[in-house]
């Protein structure tokens, strides 16, 4: 048994298909399977039912896949623990921030921390909470930027800063007569938003209720981007107006659309970092926590 066919049982119980499995493992599909049945056999158990469309976990595979998920955390402790005894900041750091996050505040942060740790590479993902969340607790990353809340076992989280939403509007919209708009204000309006899957849709409906009984109850109609500068491409063509952190909006954008602060208290969010609590490397972490501190985005005016 070794480190190697653990990290295959696992990513393959993730992926349920055995190419998706090899791919991810950087090796061939034979290669994967028949480390698998090696095993498979050495244990005398079936880890997985295999059809001609599906896999599966068997019952006590599941056991075993969770006991070898904790024995390559703690693997990589190890190499961490030897790591964090040499000199912190001149190995990569893998850092992960969410989509409406990451675009804003990477390109202030990563020539930041390079002129205080010139040696430290930097690995940066951009993706949704939840993949993030596996790949910070599966070794994957070393630390993530997300919003709060998050929760999750044996990772530590910090504030970093906190940001308003504000609306943004077409040109000549009526709205922008108003110098700070009411949610109820905009009930009626074609709102454009996120699609399924973006915390930062889920963070506008539940600090705005008007807007979240917009969502529910159907008043006027709300579209869907992929991006928050699609959203914003389609506020400047006229299509709807948005709600979007501040952080998004930069001094080039006001030649296209308009922005509004919300009344107060106006909705915010609050953006943090996570880590895993066993993560060794705490200079690596305090570096990122001053620096992102710093380099909050400030609102664009």
């Amino acid at each position: 048994m070794t480190l190697t066919e653990l990290k295959y049982i696992v990513t393959l119980a993730r992926e349920r298909h055995f190419g998706h499995a090899a791919e991810k493992c950087f090796v061939s599909q034979p290669t994967l399977s028949v480390a698998i049945k090696k095993l498979e056999s050495e244990l005398d158990v079936a880890i997985f039912e295999r059809s001609k469309s599906t896999v599966s976990v068997t019952p006590l595979g599941e056991q075993i896949v969770a006991q070898a998920q904790r024995v390559l955390e703690e693997s990589r402790t190890i190499r961490e623990l030897a790591s964090a005894g040499k000199n912190q900041l001149n190995t990569p750091l893998k850092i992960g921030a969410i989509f409406t996050i990451g675009p804003y505040l990477f390109p202030h942060l990563v020539p930041q921390i390079r002129l205080q740790a010139p040696e430290m590479g930097l690995y940066l993902e951009e993706n949704f909470t939840a993949v993030l969340r596996r790949q910070l607790r599966e070794g994957e990353l070393d630390a993530i930027i997300v919003a709060l809340p998050f929760n999750e076992p044996d990772v530590l989280t910090r504030p970093l800063y906190d940001e308003n939403f504000v609306v943004v509007l077409p040109k000549q919209h009526a709205l922008c007569a108003e110098s700070a708009i009411k949610p109820e204000s905009i009930l009626q309006e074609h709102l454009l938003m996120l699609g399924e899957g973006h915390c930062f849709r889920d963070q506008v409906f539940e600090h705005c209720p008007a807007l979240r009984k917009k969502q529910s109850e159907r008043l006027g109609t709300v579209t869907e981007g992929s991006s928050l500068e699609t959203l914003k491409l389609m506020v400047a063509t006229g299509l709807g107006i948005s709600v979007l952190p501040e952080s998004a909006i930069s001094p080039n954008d006001h030649a296209l659309i308009e922005t509004r602060p919300f009344v107060t208290p106006a909705p915010f969010r609050t953006v943090a970092l996570a880590w895993r609590a066993s993560f060794p490397r705490g200079q690596a972490i305090d570096l990122l926590l001053s620096t992102a501190r710093q380099c909050r985005i400030r609102p664009a005016g």
